[in-house]
Parts: C-alpha cells; structure tokens; sequence
C-alpha cells in the first residue's frame, strides 16, 4: 500500500484537487490558476531571498572595508593623553578577546595644496605595531608604512584624499592645525587680534585605498610621535584593539569598561558609524516587508482559486456529507489544497532563490555580457563584482511566512465550503 492511500481521506481529496484535472475544461482553468499561483509565490520568495542576500552581502563587504581601517575596539584617556598606555595595553590583553594592541593619536586638521584645503584626521601610528590591529598597510596603492618613521613628517593618506588635492608619492602638502592652548594664550598677551594656525609641510609617502569613501577622502596617517609632536602633546590618545570575533566587540568594549583602571572612553567599531549601520539595518526591513507583500499577493491568490475550485466541487462536496463527512473534514479538504500550493510555490521558491544567491558571482557578469550593461560602476561603489552573503535563517524566514500566508488566505474559502448544504447542492445535479 503507498503512502497516499495511508493518509486520512481529507488529505488524499485534497492532494487530488491539487493536480491538474482531465475531465472538463472548467477543471483544466482552475489547475491553471493554481500552477500561476505557485509560480506566484516561488517568484516572489526567490525575489525576496535573492535581495536580502545581496544586502547582506553588500553590508558584510563594506564591514570588511572599513574594518581595514578601523578597530575593532578604541580605548580613549578622558585627559586626552594616555602616558602609562603599555600598562592599560597589559590590562586589555588579560581579556581573551583581545589578541593585539597598539597605541595611536588623533587630531583635526587641514591639508592644503596648490590652493586647495581638504579636512582631515590625522591619525598618528606606530608602524611596527598598526599592522597587528588593521589591514589598512594591505591595501596600499603606492608607498609603505614603512616610511613612516620618527621625526620624517612623511603622510600616507587616501586615493580619494590625494585625487581632490592632486597630488602623488613624493609631492609636499601643508598641514595646518588650530594652536594649542599655549599658543593662544601667548598670541592674546601679543595682543594680536587673532592667532594663525599652525603649519607644516609634510611629504606624501604614500596612497592607500581602503574602498570606503569616508576613509580614502578624510584619514591620514603619521608616525605617531610626529603627531603627537604636531597636537603639542606628549603621550598617545589611546589604544587600538583587535579581537578574536570582531562580532563581539560591543560585549568585549563593556567588559573593558569594567576591568581597565583610569577615566576611560571606550567604542567598538559598531559605534563608529552606528547611522550606517541603523540605515541598513531599516532598508533590509523595509525590503522585507515590502517583498512580503509581493509574496501576500501570490498567496491570496488562493482565495479565487479555491473559491472557483469549492464552486465546481459543490456536487462532490455534497455526496461527502452525505457519506458522513463533518463540516470540519470538508473544511480540511479544502485547506490541504491551498496549503499545499503555498508548500510547493515556497519550496521551488527558495530553490530558485538560493540557487540564485550562492551563484549570483556568475549570473550578474553573464547578464552584463549579454545586455551590454553594467549593474556596478567601479569608480561609484569602488567594488566590481556584485557581493551576495545567504543567510539561512532568513530562509527559513520567508520559506515560513510564504506557506502561513498561503494558509491564512484557506481560511474563508475552506470555511465556506464547510457550509455547503447537501440538498441545494445536489438539487440540479
């Protein structure tokens, strides 16, 4: 005996109404809007799938990018200077999350060239010891943080930074920065009616290219004692640290702020650009629902299909009641066929989708061959190859929400099936 004939009649009744009809064109039409619905609803999960992982893709990708960059944990001194920072270095590493360390300083200030004044941050590195906490030296387009030694006044800022000043490997750029506190206070005992920036000419000794925008137009770095030298102070603003999963920086930044002594200021990379995060985070919402909603429609498709289909099977129906059937078998009929039909549309749906996602490296340059186009301008997104991250979780997400909203969209018609009368039915059959 096969397993069909196992099952409970209502679910065999509905399983047949389910496959395409033989006996009369009116049959034939219904399986048609049935197979379109289907095809519905797996269309609109593949859409669904396919999006969300290119989003999640594209989040992970420019993560990648600005972690180059950036810590995944920053210790700040609330005095603005760390001068026993090999010591909060030892207190950090007890943590075992945190795998290296190495000190930094920071400051505002503007480069100018040729006329042209560009803002940035001019962040102050140990050479020998930044490459254990960023990968910023691996993405160098010319010259080397090797050349960031003491007393040089050697830069290496931006692709992005260096294309707006003009300016190349070797050229001179003048670094002007607001006057320290003693400064200001000597320029007001002169009498003056305003103090002047300070400046510096530095040498540009290298290029790199991070691929985030933010970065390559507005960081620069020095050798760490030149800066501090530059911001008139004597010790390090902070310290830089790496983890062991950059994904529990946020856990490890608090657990930092309750064994390091002193008045400290710690974030984790999260924080950083926290509006970039909480804008992506909202579209993919935003995407989910409105892609549901594609689904939704697909789905309430059902409600003409079984409507037509519990119409045509009236005289059926009616010869089941009369057989015994309760008004909850009739109703379960009904429900097994349109569930039936969200299980397959959301199933072949997410084969597509998934398929889609794990291949979209291959799909996207041969539909750029064949049409001619470009989805993904270099010079603009600084990536040439579309980025795609399947989550299954989020499978598993839209696989459950496109079967229950086929589900809910049985409810009236089976509902209404149940109340068939047996004798009106049948009277002109």
């Amino acid at each position: 005996m096969s397993i069909t004939h196992k099952l409970p009649y209502e679910w065999q009744v509905g399983m047949r109404y389910t496959r395409a009809g033989k006996r009369s064109g009116r049959n034939s039409f219904i399986s048609f809007i049935s197979m379109a619905s289907v095809t519905g609803i797996a269309l609109g999960v593949a859409a669904l799938i396919v999006v969300l992982s290119v989003m999640n893709g594209f989040q992970k990708e420019v993560t990648a990018r600005m972690l180059s960059v950036l810590a995944h944990v920053e210790v700040f001194d609330g005095r603005g200077e760390m001068p026993d920072w090999r010591s909060a270095v030892q207190e950090a590493l007890r943590n075992p999350e945190v795998r290296a360390a190495a000190p930094f300083a920071e400051t505002q200030a503007m480069l100018l060239s040729d006329g042209v004044m560009k803002p940035v941050l001019l962040r102050g590195i140990d050479p020998a010891q930044e490459a254990k906490v960023s990968s910023v030296a691996q993405h160098m387009r010319a010259g080397g943080f090797d050349s960031l030694q003491p007393g040089s006044f050697n830069v290496i800022i931006g692709r992005a930074l260096a294309k707006s000043l003009d300016v190349g490997v070797g050229d001179r750029v003048t670094l002007l920065m607001a006057s320290t506190p003693e400064q200001a206070q000597g320029a007001a005992q002169g009498a003056q009616a305003g103090t002047l920036p300070r400046t510096r000419p530095l040498t540009v000794a290298g290029i790199f290219e991070a691929g985030h925008f933010e970065f390559d137009s507005t960081l620069a770095f020095a050798n760490i004692e030149d800066a501090q030298g530059l911001a008139g102070v004597s010790a390090p603003a902070g310290i830089r640290l790496r983890l062991a999963d950059m994904h529990q920086a946020p856990r490890v930044a608090s657990e930092l702020h309750g064994s390091m002594s002193g008045e400290l200021f710690i974030r984790d990379w999260s924080k950083v650009n926290a509006i970039w995060y909480a804008a992506v985070e909202s579209q993919k919402r935003m995407m989910f629902i409105i892609l549901t909603m594609i689904v939704a429609v697909a789905a309430f498709n059902l409600v003409s299909t079984l409507v037509m289909t519990v119409r045509d099977k009236q005289a059926d129906i009616a010869i089941l009641r009369t057989l015994g059937a309760s008004p909850r078998s009739i109703m379960s009929i009904f429900m097994v066929q349109g569930t039936l039909v969200g299980v397959l549309g959301a199933a072949l749906g997410v084969t597509l989708g998934v398929v889609v996602a794990l291949n979209i490296d291959v799909i996207v340059p041969f539909i750029e061959r064949v049409f001619k186009v470009q989805f993904l301008s270099q010079e603009v997104y600084l990536i040439s190859e579309m980025p795609s991250q399947l989550r299954w979780g989020d499978v598993g997400w839209i696989g459950g929400v496109a079967v229950l909203l086929a589900f809910v969209a049985t409810l009236y018609p089976s509902w209404s099936a149940a109340r068939v009368k047996p004798a009106e039915a049948l009277r002109y059959e």
